[in-house]
């Protein structure tokens, strides 16, 4: 089954489109490119790192539409933040987006490419027969 591209490569801020899809279907798993807090101009929102995860979790929940998936499909997340001291925080508004099931989840600080408390990419499963039906 041939590798499925989801969705147009990001531009930034910058105008110039990012080298890589924000989704990927390999079968039945959607990997998911990680997603900064970025509004639809590219711009990083402002605000502290609620606003920030806030922005990140829609921006995913976008990017697992194009594939017909929820959060509830998603079965990994991989979280990078800025300033360890934001853990609780940015919590409080990651559970949020999870009420059904909690994904396996590794979280790191880590310096982010772009000037941002927080990036985040997932791993969806999502059959393809049940994406066809639905």
């Amino acid at each position: 089954m041939p590798l499925e591209y989801l969705g147009a490569p990001p531009v930034a801020s910058d105008r110039q489109a990012r080298p890589f899809s924000p989704a990927v279907r390999a079968g039945d798993f959607i990997y998911v490119s990680g997603q900064v807090p970025a509004d639809a101009n590219g711009e990083i929102v402002a605000g502290g790192i609620e606003a920030q995860t806030r922005q990140v979790m829609e921006n995913l929940k976008s990017v697992l539409a194009l594939a017909g998936a929820t959060f509830d499909d998603v079965c990994k997340s991989t979280c990078w933040l800025q300033d360890a001291r934001d853990f609780g925080a940015f919590n409080r508004i990651y559970m949020s987006y999870f009420p059904n099931g909690k994904p396996a989840r590794s979280t790191t600080e880590a310096r982010l490419m772009v000037d941002a408390k927080v990036e985040i990419d997932v791993i969806a499963f999502k059959p393809l027969a049940l994406t066809k039906t639905a």
